[in-house]
């Protein structure tokens, strides 16, 4: 009776350590920044393009907007100075403001006072080119989040193709099955993680770029119609200045103009011209 006992009870210790053995091991989290970490090397340039696009998007957030642009206050202001001829004043303003519209009108005053003798048409000239060139700044600027979102996609193309060489290069070089799934299994992870850490870049910044695209083109068109009226007050102005033409004097007439007059051939009695 003894024996079966202990019997027993070495088949029960046996299969509670059989299930303890077969019980499935509960696998490790990892955190954010693992996840990161396996993605490879190409992860560190789409980290480092990721804090440009961040930064990018605040700058514009604070410096795409109409006060940066064209602001009612400098509008209103350079009005009154332009109605005084105080061009010198307005150019003095215009240089302390920080505005698209300000560097027009400060160029634009720059050359009137620099070039007192030119036309109307060398003027409007100088303030198209300026304006040309406010426009394409703004939208040069924007153009680099375009860029971001081109090129983060191919930087997890490039992660990607590393990644799948790396596990066929396991594959290739193991020997044991489970050691092949292994490194297939580490490769396909490194080559998926580039490929979203991409375009977890690519997306945010094309978002971004439409938006910012919308606004550059709505406040340029507001740059232009001020830009407009601005050299309306302009041209009034100039042509109040401008000096009118004296008016022409009569051509002196000689003595001859002023002698008896010819008498003419057709005068008196024609006998031609009986029976006519």
């Amino acid at each position: 009776m003894k024996c079966f006992h202990l019997t027993f009870a070495g088949f029960f210790l046996s299969a509670l350590f059989a299930n303890a053995a077969e019980a499935p091991v509960a696998p490790k989290e990892m955190d954010f920044l693992e996840i990161l970490v396996k993605g490879g090397p190409m992860m560190y340039p789409l980290a480092l393009m990721s804090v440009i696009t961040l930064l990018m998007i605040l700058l514009y957030f604070l410096t795409i907007r109409r006060n940066a642009i064209v602001s009612d206050r400098f509008m209103n202001t350079a009005e009154n100075m332009i109605r005084k001829r105080d061009y010198l004043g307005l150019a003095t303003y215009s240089l302390r403001r920080n505005e698209c519209m300000a560097r027009i009108t400060q160029k634009t005053i720059d050359f009137i006072t620099s070039n007192p003798t030119s036309s109307f048409e060398n003027v409007r000239e100088v303030a198209q080119a300026e304006g040309s060139r406010q426009a394409g700044i703004l939208s040069s600027r924007i153009n680099y989040l375009a860029d971001i979102g081109s090129i983060a996609p191919m930087v997890g193309l490039l992660g990607t193709v590393i990644g799948m060489i790396k596990a066929f290069l396991e594959i290739s070089s193991g020997e044991v099955a489970g050691v092949k799934q292994m490194g297939l299994a580490e490769g396909v992870s490194e080559a998926l993680i580039a490929t979203a850490g991409g375009l977890v870049i690519s997306i945010p910044a094309f978002v971004f770029y439409a938006i910012f695209r919308g606004r550059v083109q709505k406040y340029v068109s507001e740059m232009e119609a001020a830009a407009t009226h601005l050299m309306a007050l302009l041209h009034a102005q100039y042509e109040r200045q401008q000096p009118a033409p004296p008016y022409p004097s009569p051509p002196l007439r000689s003595r001859e103009d002023y002698a008896m007059p010819v008498p003419s051939p057709l005068a008196g009695e024609r006998p031609d011209l009986h029976g006519i």
